[in-house]
């Protein structure tokens, strides 16, 4: 198929081309840069810079390439920053998603896979979480990515176009070409390891005092390459039907407890800083992947912890020391 993936300079959106590249599917990336990296875009996958608010930009994409289906990633994507800011989310999120679905229906694209997230659960009544779980949202950029998902199934209705909404829960990893690398990074995994390399003289805690054994947040961390799997096989039922997944491993693991493996894997001590819980942060999101499990053959490959930390350590130690020997070569 040829496919367009919004965002795909991304951290998600590279390894997920790379993946598509690799079964031989071909893609656009439409991409900003905001906060992608060109260096992220395999050079077998063609780029488009452009702002998903630009439908213009995204109609004349279509129209040039005959476009089969859309992998939307492009987005704002921090909790805290939605909270400080959420018209930036609406406009991006919703407003930016609505231009997009825009431009599908001028160009007859019936298919779209849609990046979601955990996020519109909220604070969940029950663990692990099922797709059929109320939605309530906590912060803004859930409410913005649950606000597409009901655009979606009217599309549906209306246009005729088909989606698959994967609710993400916690990205990590990397690849061997591409990994997570932002500017300032929110994440608590690069953040670790950052400390590990002396990039960083701390990481921060957000919140020890949360109703959990060890009083800080837990999380269901999935590897960006089984995130990057589901994309594709979300494709595959499109052919049929829409559908909602969970994206997660059904498992999880606590703050503490990411700190305590990175240390092991890298042998570095960790410092840690401890501050007040951050709003919007539900103490616990451990996803039910069995429906994706179940309809689409879908199983996380590398669930492990140690695992998803190894890789991220491996991709990032290598991307530094070649950022660092550049500086050198340049002075």
């Amino acid at each position: 198929m040829k496919i367009l993936v919004t965002g795909g300079a991304g951290y998600i959106g590279s390894v997920t081309v790379e993946e598509l590249l690799k079964q031989g599917h071909e893609v656009i990336v439409y991409d900003n840069l905001s906060t992608g990296r060109l260096q992220a875009v395999a050079k077998e996958a063609e780029f488009v810079e452009g702002d998903i608010l630009d439908t213009e930009r995204l109609t004349k994409t279509f129209s040039e390439n005959k476009i089969e289906a859309v992998i939307h990633l492009a987005a704002c994507a921090l909790v805290g920053e939605s909270m400080e800011n959420p018209i930036k989310y609406y406009r991006n999120n919703v407003i930016g998603s609505l231009s997009l679905l825009e431009a599908m229906v001028k160009a007859d694209v019936k298919k779209i896979v849609f990046s979601s997230t955990c996020a519109v659960y909220g604070e969940p009544s029950k663990i692990p979480i099922e797709e059929t779980c109320e939605t309530k949202p906590t912060n803004p950029y859930g409410e913005t990515k649950l606000a597409v998902e009901r655009a979606l199934k009217w599309f549906e209705k209306s246009y005729g176009i088909r989606y698959a909404s994967l609710r993400y829960f916690n990205a990590a990893g990397a690849s061997e070409n591409y990994g997570e690398l932002h500017e300032p990074e929110t994440h608590l995994i690069p953040n670790v390891l950052k400390v590990a390399l002396g990039r960083k003289s701390y990481v921060e805690v957000f919140g020890v005092d949360y109703p959990t054994p060890d009083g800080t947040c837990i999380r269901d961390y999935v590897h960006v390459m089984d995130i990057s799997s589901a994309h594709i096989k979300a494709l595959e039922i499109l052919k049929e039907r829409s559908a909602i997944f969970n994206i997660g491993c059904g498992g999880g693991y606590s703050v503490k407890e990411v700190i305590k493996t990175a240390e092991k894997i890298t042998g570095k001590k960790i410092n840690v800083v401890c501050s007040k819980r951050r709003a919007g942060d539900p103490p616990v999101l451990i996803a039910s992947s069995e429906k994706i499990r179940k309809e689409l053959d879908w199983k996380p490959q590398f669930q492990n912890l140690e695992q998803i930390i190894h890789s991220a350590w491996v991709w990032m130690k290598k991307t530094l020391e070649a950022q660092n020997a550049q500086v050198s070569a340049s002075l």
